[in-house]
């Protein structure tokens, strides 16, 4: 029993060293796993199958309380009384975020809520210049919407002072380069681009051609004549309420907001500060929201409502002699709604003003009010008619013949009261007479046209412009506005 338990003993042994033998090698071609500390830990990625649908982020589809539309007149308007209604088209889209929801076309209906009462004093200049029915301001608000579907949307609105006036499309002088780069390549198409745009919405209205402008030219040289809001009168209308119009799922390319500027980058925006070169001064702010969205290829890079910010570089009032003021303004700061400020360099490329302004953009922006050539030819119109006036001789008689210079008294009736001096011309036989109505309309054309004030830059509230921008400043970190965006949107309309 001694020796066979010794033997077992010893063959169990032998076993157990084999075994550790075999673990050895085949431990040389299976690693054994070795626990790390748990800050060295890689994260396990796991997978997590589901039939719940991924959420979605929505933005809001509105048009905030205060944004304005531009429409115009489509067809002439006789002023008749308060309350007449109006038609007019949107000539500007309106954007929410990225997306067009007033498209150009949209019918505006409207009513007039106010006509001027003129002065005692205003009423008697008029008259010396033989008008008993000068031109009255006017004032009126658009209430309803017709989209291109057919649907009715009710507004209320309030319409922005120093609206009312027929505008044209004005853009700066190409900059003179041998080399023209990619960047001013670009803004040069930006701008011919926004020219057609601005064309095509013109189209929409029912501009009057030559022969009826001749028309109402004579009839305002009348002494009494009705007044007309000819078609193409624009008026900025601000929404008193917002405008909803549902959301709509984010884009994916509004996640990635906030990157570089491309080259050459013409952004549409509407004035925030209303400007006047005989009240602005060197170094007043001045701010300006995009209007519509900035798109690199299929990249969201700046939406609308984007806040332009700068301020009066120049600002040279009118003075006398018929010198004109003059207007410049830089941007340096450029936010993203709910985004982060960054430095820029921007300036005035395009500007739609008045018709009546005569106004020009120069190579850099700066804008400067011209006076029309047709001056000189006014003048000398009425310096001609003074000088018909003194021929003849002197016939002072109130009732006798003097036909052979019934001409040179109805022109200088002509050159002093219009329609009305022709007729005092005929039928007061009075040389003298003829002769003072003559100098009198001389004076005056001289006068106006060559010693009173020159005219003023004047940019009113909601403006149009297009304005370039440059790449943005390198020392000047910058943060995408994507979180914020994102959080905004997860929000849905409020």
């Amino acid at each position: 029993m001694k020796l066979v338990g010794k033997t077992g003993i010893r063959i169990s042994f032998g076993i157990f060293l084999l075994g550790c033998a075999c673990a050895e090698a085949s431990g040389q071609d299976t690693p054994v796993p070795q626990l790390k500390p748990g800050s060295e830990r890689k994260p396990v990625e796991v997978i997590i199958l589901s039939s719940q649908p991924a959420l979605t982020q929505t933005v809001a589809l509105t048009a905030p309380k205060g944004t304005p539309m531009q429409v115009a007149l489509d067809r002439e308007v006789r002023l008749r009384k308060v309350g007449q209604t109006i038609h007019a088209r949107v000539v500007e889209p309106v954007y929410a975020f990225d997306k067009v929801v007033v498209p150009v076309g949209t019918e505006a209906l409207g009513r007039v809520t106010g006509i001027e009462h003129l002065s005692k004093g205003k009423r008697t200049t008029a008259a010396l210049d033989a008008d008993f029915t000068p031109r009255r301001k006017v004032e009126m608000e658009f209430s309803e919407l017709v989209m291109n579907d057919g649907k009715h949307i009710p507004i209320r609105t309030s319409v922005t002072p120093g609206s009312g006036q027929v505008l044209q499309f004005t853009s700066a002088k190409e900059k003179k380069k041998t080399i023209k780069n990619v960047a001013s390549a670009k803004t040069s198409e930006a701008k011919q681009q926004a020219k057609q745009e601005w064309n095509n919405a013109m189209k929409q209205l029912k501009t009057p051609g030559k022969m009826h402008r001749m028309v109402r030219f004579a009839e305002s040289q009348l002494p009494i004549h009705p007044q007309y809001i000819p078609a193409g009168t624009a008026y900025f209308a601000e929404l008193n309420d917002p405008l909803n119009f549902g959301s709509e799922i984010l884009p994916q390319q509004a996640l990635s907001i906030g990157g570089p500027l491309p080259p050459g980058s013409v952004v549409h925006a509407r004035l925030v500060t209303a400007l006047d070169s005989g009240t602005t001064q060197k170094g007043d702010e001045v701010e300006a929201v995009l209007s519509r969205p900035l798109f690199d290829g299929e990249r969201l890079v700046l939406p609308e409502g984007s806040l332009l910010k700068g301020s009066v570089s120049q600002g040279r009032p009118a003075r006398r002699l018929k010198r004109n003021g003059q207007l410049r303004m830089t941007f340096n700061e450029l936010t993203p709604p709910e985004g982060v400020t960054e430095k820029v360099e921007a300036a005035l490329e395009a500007v739609e003003a008045s018709k009546d302004g005569n106004m020009k953009l120069d190579s850099e922006g700066g804008a400067e009010a011209t006076t029309p050539k047709t001056r000189y030819l006014g003048t000398a119109v009425s310096l001609w008619l003074a000088s018909a006036s003194g021929e003849g001789g002197d016939h002072d008689r109130l009732g006798g013949d003097a036909g052979g210079d019934s001409g040179g008294r109805a022109a200088g009736g002509a050159g002093g009261f219009k329609l009305i001096g022709i007729a005092l011309g005929l039928a007061v036989h009075s040389q003298a007479l003829g002769r003072a109505m003559g100098v009198y309309g001389a004076g005056m054309s001289v006068y106006s046209n060559f010693l009173v004030r020159g005219r003023e830059v004047v940019f009113p509230k909601n403006t149009a412009m297009d304005i370039g921008i440059g790449q943005h400043d390198a020392g000047v970190s910058s943060t995408p506005a994507t979180e914020k965006n994102s959080e905004r949107a997860a929000k849905g309309p409020s």
